[in-house]
C-alpha cells in the first residue's frame, strides 16, 4: 500500500502539485512498486475531499478501482500519514510506504519514522522518472462533484492559527479515529 498525501482542488482542475503526486502513484503502479494505493485528505481548504478527487483522477488515469482506497479524515500532511497507515493496517497491509513530492517526504520523515512506524517507507518523487508517465499532458475529466462537501468550513474558519499550526506538527491526532 502506498500513501499519497492531498491537495486542495482550486477552481474545479488539478494543480501541478496535485497531478505531481498522482502521476508518481500511477508510476509506482505501472512499474508494479504498488500494488494499491491509499490517496489521503479531507475537504480542508477547498469543499472538495482531497483524498476523493485525487482517486477520481487516479482511475481516470487508468489505475483500477479495485486499487485505490481513500482515507477523508486527515487536514494536515501528518494526519494524512498516521490516519492512512492506520487504515492500511485494518485492511491488512503489511508494507507501506509514504509517496509524495521530495520536499514534503523529507519534511515528514522524521514524524513518519518516529511518531508512525519505524517500518513506513518512503518514496519520494524521482522526476526523471516521472517523465517516462506518458500521460504528464493530459488533462483527464473527472466528476470531482462526487468529492464535494456540502457543509464545508474551511480549515481557517474552523480552527485558529495556534490550533492549525499544533496539527501542522501531529499534535491533533486522533488516535481512536481507526
Amino acid at each position: 500500500m502506498v500513501i499519497v498525501p492531498g491537495v486542495p482542488l482550486f477552481n474545479e482542475k488539478w494543480d501541478y502539485t496535485m497531478k505531481g503526486r498522482i502521476l508518481w502513484s500511477k508510476f509506482l503502479y505501472d512499474a508494479g512498486i504498488a500494488k494499491n494505493i491509499m490517496y489521503s485528505g479531507s475537504a480542508v481548504y477547498s469543499p472538495y475531499y482531497e483524498g476523493e478527487v485525487m482517486a477520481l483522477y487516479a482511475e481516470a488515469l487508468g489505475i483500477p478501482k479495485e486499487h485505490i482506497y481513500t482515507e477523508t479524515k486527515a487536514e494536515h500532511s501528518t494526519e494524512n500519514i498516521y490516519y492512512s497507515y492506520k487504515k492500511a493496517k485494518q485492511l491488512n497491509f503489511e508494507k507501506i510506504a509514504l509517496a509524495s513530492d521530495p520536499f514534503q517526504t523529507k519534511l515528514l520523515r522524521r514524524f513518519a519514522k518516529k511518531k508512525v512506524s519505524a517500518d513506513l517507507r518512503l518514496l519520494p518523487m524521482v522526476i526523471d522518472s516521472l517523465k517516462k508517465v506518458n500521460t504528464f499532458n493530459s488533462d483527464p475529466k473527472i466528476n470531482y462533484q462526487k468529492a464535494f462537501v456540502s457543509d464545508f468550513k474551511s480549515l481557517p474558519e474552523r480552527q485558529g492559527f495556534w490550533k492549525r499550526f499544533k496539527g501542522t506538527r501531529g499534535l491533533n491526532i486522533d488516535k481512536n479515529a481507526y
